[in-house]
Formats: structure tokens, sequence, C-alpha cells
């Protein structure tokens, strides 16, 4: 990927945004200190062509995400490197300065995904269900990826809750472990 677009891809892959939560990301939205990424609207391209920052659909779209502390060297290169100037810029600019469009990234997204090897259709979008799989593995409850997803029903959270095989083994070794220190206080 771009060294210009290689956060869009990170955030989107761990904080589980979408392409339109993160072109509307302005600097005022990153909190560097608490690692939390805030999200308050979303870009839309009208019929004509023009670029809109609106309100999420829903109030449980606006929300604010922790990122994990391993991409603060990435968020602190492209602030300093990559997106527009001043507290109200935009993250994320196309490389003439402009806004990022969806059909201008396609190109770049196409490249770094044959350059990786990468021969099935993989869609950015893809990013996203990967980090709520991700943060499902992690330990996340149907509610905190609601939020990390800024959905108000839980039917779309659901569908990162289903059991792995590497949970299975840790939720069975957590009980192992019970039932290994409930014996030594019987004992």
């Amino acid at each position: 990927m771009l060294p210009r677009y290689r956060l869009l891809v990170l955030l989107a892959a761990f904080t589980t945004l979408r392409f339109g939560e993160l072109a509307a990301l302005r600097r005022r939205d990153i909190d560097l200190a608490a690692r939390v990424v805030i999200v308050q609207r979303a870009q839309a391209e009208l019929q004509d062509g023009r670029l809109l920052d609106k309100a999420p659909k829903s109030a449980a779209g606006v929300r604010p995400i922790a990122f994990p502390d391993e991409l603060l060297d990435a968020v602190t290169h492209h602030l300093d490197h990559y997106a527009a100037p001043g507290h109200d810029g935009h993250v994320f600019i196309g490389p003439k300065g402009g806004r990022l469009r969806r059909s201008n990234f396609r190109d770049d997204w196409i490249a770094a995904r044959t350059a990786a090897g990468v021969t099935s259709e993989l869609h950015f979008r893809d990013l996203c269900h990967t980090g709520n799989t991700l943060a499902s593995s992690a330990g996340a409850s149907t509610r905190a990826l609601m939020t990390r997803m800024g959905h108000s029903s839980t039917r779309a959270a659901l569908v990162y809750q289903h059991m792995t095989s590497d949970r299975d083994r840790a939720i069975a070794d957590k009980l192992g472990t019970m039932i290994r220190e409930s014996r030594k206080e019987d004992s």
C-alpha cells in the first residue's frame, strides 16, 4: 500500500471504521494521548460528484474507538506527513491535496492487493469484517462490538461472535484452571 494510505488500511482493520468514516476524519477527531479516533461524521458522494461530510446514519454511529498502542507511530507519522494542515484538516487526502474519493482510492487498493499476491476479490470493506472478527477473538462482548461498529442492534455484532477453535480452547483452559484452583482450596 502506498505510504499515503497505509494508515487508512491499518485503521480500517483495527478500528473497523468504514471508508466513509475514515475519509471524513479530521485532525481534531484523533486523540493521540488516549489513542482514540472519534467518529462524528461520514463522507457521502452525491450524484453530481460533490463530497459531503454528514452525520452518521444513527446516534450509535457517533462514537470513540480506541486503536492499539502499536499504531501510534503510524498515526503520528501520517499526521506529520500526509494529513491536511490545521485542526480541522482532513486526515486522509489525495496526493494533490484534494478530498479522498473512493473511486480514486480503488486503483491504489487494487495495485496493493495485486502486489501482495491476493488474487481473490478482497474489498476494502473486508478489512472491517476482519477487524470485527479480531475484536471478537480478543474477547469483545456483543455490546463492545456494537459500539465499535456503530450499530444500535445486536444483529450485526452477533455475526462476529461465532466460536473459534482457539477461543474454545482458551475457555476450556480457563475452566481447567478454575477446577485446579478449586481442588487446591478443598485440599
